[in-house]
């Protein structure tokens, strides 16, 4: 990478766990996104506190998953609670290698029964640009629940996302319909960067055999280079998603 590119990665890290719950495979998750190499990691599913895995599950870090993954190699992060319940809560994590200028996270639950946020931050790539903003997903299960929260995704990023500053929106869409492409093509010029560089989305869901495009990068004010889907070893044996790599030029 040159000084003007970087790589940024979506993955719904399923609370550490892999498919079906069986292993706490946190550890090799950590040194999966690594050897990544991302400047920028959008994850989804981080557990911020549980008190009763914390003492049950062997090898559960010491500190904060958002924390644990971070330390040593993204210096700037932020965790943004999307589900509270009685044990504890998970949400959207942002790991970064630049530092944020600010960052904020919002409740977009249209539902009591159905806990959503996003995470919005501001990070200064560059001196000599304009900041990036980006924002962290993870979408619900419903149409009707989707529908909302794309209505207020939206309204975040028209009242607080200038209109010629580079953006990234990625994360966990939920969306295997499309539906959130041309709503976000037409209202905020957003294009999708598996689908701009290959022509169609990348197919993440399930990790073993992935068949649902669920995970996505959006961009706008940026110029793409690539975008990769990770369903190699070891990605196909950690969590139930296979992540997302692109490489952006600013």
């Amino acid at each position: 990478m040159t000084d003007s590119t970087f790589r940024v990665l979506t993955y719904n890290i399923h609370k550490g766990f892999n498919v079906g719950n069986r292993r706490f495979v946190l550890h090799q998750i950590r040194e999966a996104l690594i050897e990544a190499d991302a400047d920028l990691l959008f994850l989804q599913e981080m557990q911020g506190e549980h008190v009763h895995k914390e003492k049950h599950v062997p090898d559960w870090p010491d500190r904060p998953q958002v924390e644990f993954i971070a330390e040593g190699v993204w210096p700037h992060y932020a965790y943004g609670k999307n589900a509270i319940y009685t044990a504890g809560h998970h949400g959207n994590a942002l790991l970064s290698k630049y530092p944020f200028e600010s960052f904020e996270n919002i409740n977009v639950s249209p539902f009591s029964w159905a806990s959503r946020s996003l995470l919005h931050g501001v990070i200064r790539v560059k001196p000599d640009v304009q900041p990036l903003h980006v924002v962290c997903i993870h979408f619900g299960l419903t149409g009707k629940e989707r529908r909302l929260q794309l209505e207020r995704l939206c309204q975040r990023i028209e009242s607080h996302v200038p209109h010629d500053a580079p953006l990234i929106v990625a994360g966990d869409f939920n969306d295997w319909l499309g539906h959130a492409d041309r709503h976000f093509y037409e209202h905020l010029g957003l294009k999708e960067v598996f689908k701009t560089t290959h022509g169609r989305y990348a197919k993440t869901f399930p990790a073993w055999l992935p068949v649902l495009t669920m995970d996505r990068i959006y961009f706008r004010g940026l110029t793409p280079l690539s975008c990769n889907r990770l369903a190699h070893s070891p990605w196909h044996a950690l969590s139930d998603h296979a992540p997302l790599a692109g490489l952006f030029e600013l």
